[in-house]
């Protein structure tokens, strides 16, 4: 239990900060407080790990405009795979870049994530958030404990707000995967490529079926960091105007 103190105190520090946005809202959300409260916390942490959002932008980025030359190492070292693994630490190095620039972000999160997690899904963090209410649903009921009340057209909005941020989302996805495939003009990767391809686009959807077995509370949690994700995608992954655009202006 030891190993996961550090986890338990920051699950409780969430807590206390749960327990003071719901009492700040609670003159305007009355009996809803608790629940605005996941949503104005989520946001809240969501607006502090927001840089590691971009720095993973950034370095995606960074790979992107390197690719042609990574093109022409593999194919000048394709019989040599030590020379070609040091000649492309040396590109990016050369060009400030790194193969694990998009993936340090994500790992630097997700501590953050599992905590938020664990706060809307068990009673760590001492604040019977699981014990409240929203239009006479338990935040700690799920799907799966009956559908009677108004347990229906809550989860019904919810779920459906999930499938629409989904479906823009794999949207996106299949958007900015055609636009740098055409860029590229890079040839087949091969079946598994493709079928990669075509999963990729789905996974936005495992969200609701991820939300079918949460409970209330946690199904907030996942509308809201879900719908800021989507927006801070489309912002962060806007098509920059070309140099010749910006100096026609």
């Amino acid at each position: 239990m030891l190993a996961f103190a550090p986890l338990q105190h920051a699950v409780g520090a969430a807590g206390h900060a749960l327990s003071w946005f719901t009492t700040l809202l609670e003159p305007l959300a009355g009996d809803a407080a608790t629940a605005a409260a996941i949503v104005v916390l989520t946001i809240v942490v969501r607006s502090l790990i927001s840089p590691l959002s971009l720095a993973q932008v950034r370095g995606e980025r960074r790979r992107a405009a390197l690719a042609p030359e990574i093109r022409e190492l593999q194919q000048r070292y394709a019989d040599d795979p030590g020379r070609l693994q040091h000649e492309l630490l040396a590109l990016y190095r050369a060009n400030g870049a790194s193969p694990l620039s998009g993936c340090l972000p994500l790992l630097l999160q997700a501590p953050v994530l599992l905590v938020m997690y664990r706060l809307f899904t068990t009673a760590e963090g001492g604040t019977g958030v699981l014990g409240e209410r929203l239009c006479g649903v338990s935040l700690g009921h799920h799907l799966g404990d009956g559908l009677g009340g108004g347990v229906l057209p809550v989860f019904g909005v919810l779920l459906a707000a999930l499938l629409a941020l989904a479906w823009w989302t794999s949207r996106r996805m299949r958007r900015a995967a055609a636009v740098t495939a055409a860029v590229a003009a890079a040839p087949a990767q091969g079946p598994g490529a493709a079928a990669l391809g075509r999963l990729l686009p789905l996974l936005p959807y495992g969200t609701v079926l991820v939300a079918l077995v949460l409970p209330l509370a946690a199904v907030i949690y996942l509308v809201t960091t879900t719908a800021w994700s989507a927006v801070e995608q489309a912002v962060l992954r806007r098509p920059r105007p070309a140099p010749a655009d910006i100096d026609a202006r």
